[in-house]
């Protein structure tokens, strides 16, 4: 069964085929994570939000559509979540709604393959930093760890840790095409024109 296949893998989902559902868990979780911790700056809440999401999918599966992309419906769905959470407790979080629907925008408008192929290459770029500062830019934006968390765990300065990571958004910035910036937003949550 190639579940890489759009059509075929929603279909699955709806049949309730659990191998299906596990799939999808398997390809789209850490992504979503990512993508929900920009949104959110907040590892539980994130990871919240991206449980809620999968489990709404799962019960809801009969209702999925197999001519429309999984891949912009969950990030449509981790969207939603997040607003949903930030109108139930909008003083602890800001909504940056330039930058929510840039990355939206990115997501609807890429095909499912290119944006795939547009995060390896980001990632790729990732583990070919210098290795203090690719540590540092996993910790904090893949992990979701504060640069106060990332200054006690390597027993280094907070502004060593920021420091590090502006330089990290530098380079990758050199070595991206500038299409990839947004890319780089949506994955990481940060803009490199901020820290150019």
């Amino acid at each position: 069964m190639d579940f890489t296949d759009n059509k075929v893998l929603i279909e699955n989902l709806i049949l309730g085929e659990e191998k299906a559902y596990i799939f999808l868990l398997n390809t789209y979780h850490r992504q979503l994570n990512a993508y929900a911790l920009t949104l959110v700056h907040d590892s539980a809440m994130a990871q919240d939000i991206v449980q809620n999401v999968f489990l709404k999918t799962w019960k809801s599966r009969k209702k999925l559509n197999s001519q429309f992309s999984i891949q912009s419906f969950l990030y449509k769905s981790v969207y939603n979540e997040f607003i949903n959470a930030y109108q139930k407790n909008k003083s602890m979080m800001l909504l940056h709604q330039k930058y929510v629907e840039s990355s939206i925008e990115v997501v609807e408008n890429a095909d499912a393959s290119m944006l795939q192929k547009m995060i390896g290459i980001v990632n790729r770029e990732v583990g070919k930093l210098p290795p203090k500062c690719q540590k540092i830019f996993i910790l904090s934006k893949k992990e979701g760890l504060t640069n106060q968390e990332i200054s006690k765990f390597l027993n280094i300065s907070v502004k060593t840790v920021e420091a590090q990571i502006t330089k990290a958004f530098k380079i990758l910035k050199e070595r991206l095409d500038d299409k990839y910036e947004t890319i780089l937003m949506l994955i990481f949550g940060a803009s490199p024109k901020k820290l150019a």
